[in-house]
């Protein structure tokens, strides 16, 4: 079990891990004389932190700079203790050491009382989703073990935790360098009847294991390697959770993308029948499916969320802000996309604590609760369902500037459609053919070029000369024309019914994807109607966008030609885009 240690610098936190490990006997044999003799020989006072601090640097400011990690057992079981360091400078090693803790012992001086990174500690933690906290007052020999000044300490941290949504299992007096509370009960404060430091940390309970969890493999990458003298694609990618089987009926999101899997596979080692959380390995499917790097493999039965809206914790480490308008790259798992905030709901100051619902931005130091939007789809999952597919980093330029849990969904305005594209995708029942072996057969694979625009800027006259151009060079091109799906499909529609209309567009547009077209679409009949949503539907097929006239704001086509452009300008210009994006043969 992995346990972190916080607070504010100099509460005592190195001082009570190496308390910890003389007073329960682990320390190897003549460690602890060693020490004592080595403060001798130099002239120093003998502290337990110094059967901790390692580093030089440490010793000579006296200070944690780094996360310490020490093995540590009791009768009940073996730990992982993290001394994390406690100055705001030092606050991103704090966070990469309390990020995978179970549970979380929380320091705080007698003396100096809650002060800031005590707060700022506590909303971290909160953050990062440990629940499981005690609540340790420190150095009590410094106030005489005064019961009332405990008292006063332990109500107003823990209404300053309740706040932050974390009850505290205990809130324990101690003094750490004296041993009073910490393995055993101390004769100076009969006052107290909770338990010991030692008592605390083993009644936390142990989290359920990575391989009783839901199955979660975010790919990693995907191979070739013909070994058996097959074609057989291999994804690769680490089992962060869950256990997977030949067998199996696997989901891939957001493609949305469903097949069995026929074979596990290692490196230079036999296959298996199936792994559990941990274990990198590779998978062959029963159909050669077209998967990329950062879709997460889960089973149908519970998949991850999918969508662009985030609502997250966020600690922000940047030199600069982060603020509106501004892109960053935002990973999780192994997905990349860019990220924009959208929404701030409250930021907790780092200058003062106070936490805040109208400042517009998020300064170096602040962690906050915001609503951040995704450029593209992504799979994740709450952080308290999946930690790793949970929780996520951010970065500004070539630097880590933030990061994070995912606290949940926010639906956006396709969540619905998305949904039911989901569900469809699952339930679609499949031919023999695969869009592999259907682009391998046509020279292509499928995609929809979509030419939005005005009236009257040329979309129908480019998207007829494109169809041409294509077919005459041997591609499976087909021109859907909004009107003539107007016409058939959407008859017993109005024109006012817009969401339907878009609905079914982008559905038949699915369909002549499925079927392994290059579709090239206009859609005057039914308007500028919102292209994001013929997007949701047709995924996981590309959609290349070519449009005529004046720039849309906030919009960023594959392609921007000015109204009155030559058709055959235009038609050189797509052909040559598609086969820059390898949705041509260089042939075309």
């Amino acid at each position: 079990m992995q346990i972190v240690i916080v607070g504010h610098v100099d509460h005592g936190k190195s001082t009570l891990v190496g308390r910890l490990l003389a007073d329960t006997g682990v320390l190897g044999d003549g460690k602890l004389e060693k020490v004592r003799a080595t403060c001798e020989r130099q002239g120093k006072v003998f502290e337990y932190a110094f059967l901790l601090d390692a580093l030089e640097a440490e010793q000579d400011q006296g200070i944690t700079i780094d996360a310490a990690r020490v093995f540590f057992r009791t009768a009940l079981r073996d730990y992982i203790i993290i001394d994390a360091p406690g100055h705001i400078e030092f606050l991103k090693n704090m966070v990469t050491g309390a990020a995978r803790a179970e549970a979380a012992v929380l320091l705080i001086d007698a003396k100096e009382g809650v002060r800031e990174n005590s707060r700022r500690h506590g909303y971290l933690l909160s953050m990062l989703g440990i629940r499981q906290v005690a609540v340790v007052v420190n150095k009590m020999d410094l106030v005489d073990f005064d019961r009332a000044h405990f008292d006063g300490i332990a109500a107003e941290y823990r209404a300053f935790l309740a706040d932050v949504g974390i009850r505290p299992a205990h809130v324990i007096p101690m003094a750490a360098r004296s041993g009073d509370n910490v393995a055993t009960r101390s004769n100076a404060t009969p006052w107290y009847d909770g338990p010991t430091v030692l008592e605390a940390v083993d009644g936390f309970a142990k989290l359920p294991s990575r391989a009783s969890a839901a199955l979660r493999m975010p790919v990693q990458d995907v191979y070739k390697w013909g070994h058996r003298g097959d074609d057989a694609r291999v994804i690769a990618g680490r089992v962060e959770s869950g256990t997977l089987r030949v067998g199996d009926r696997v989901l891939f999101s957001p493609s949305n993308k469903t097949a069995t899997v026929a074979s596990i596979e290692r490196w230079a080692a036999p296959e298996e029948q199936s792994v559990e959380a941990g274990r990198s390995i590779g998978v062959t499917l029963d159909q050669q499916i077209y998967v990329e790097r950062g879709e997460v493999l889960s089973h149908l039965q519970d998949a991850p969320e999918v969508g662009t809206r985030l609502r997250v914790n966020l600690f922000w480490l940047g030199k600069r802000p982060m603020e509106r308008g501004r892109a960053y790259k935002l990973k999780l798992g192994t997905a990349a996309t860019e990220v924009r905030l959208h929404e701030i709901h409250r930021v907790l100051d780092a200058s003062d604590l106070q936490a805040r619902i109208d400042k517009p931005q998020v300064d170096r130091h602040d962690v906050a609760d915001v609503v951040l939007v995704t450029r593209h789809t992504i799979a994740f999952d709450r952080s308290a369902d999946n930690e790793i597919t949970g929780r996520f980093v951010i970065v500004d330029g070539y630097d880590i500037a933030g990061g994070g849990i995912v606290r949940e969904l926010v639906p956006d305005e396709h969540h619905d459609l998305r949904m039911q594209s989901r569900l469809r995708d699952i339930e679609w029942v499949r031919g023999d053919i695969t869009p592999g072996q259907r682009a391998e057969l046509n020279g292509h694979p499928a995609t929809l070029v979509m030419l939005t625009g005005e009236h009257g800027v040329g979309k129908h006259a480019v998207a007829r000369a494109l169809e041409a151009h294509l077919v005459k060079r041997g591609h499976h091109a087909y021109l859907l024309d909004g009107k003539n799906v107007f016409l058939g499909v959407d008859a017993d529609l109005a024109l006012d019914d817009r969401d339907e209309l878009v609905r079914r567009f982008g559905e038949v547009a699915h369909l002549l994807l499925d079927a392994g077209l290059l579709v090239i679409s206009t859609t005057n009949v039914i308007g500028l109607a919102d292209h994001r949503v013929i997007e949701t539907l047709v995924a996981p097929r590309p959609v290349f966008t070519v449009h005529l006239g004046a720039p849309v704001p906030g919009d960023a086509p594959g392609l921007n030609y000015p109204a009155g452009t030559a058709v055959e300008g235009t038609v050189e210009g797509i052909v040559e885009e598609l086969r820059r994006r390898g949705r041509l043969r260089r042939d075309a």
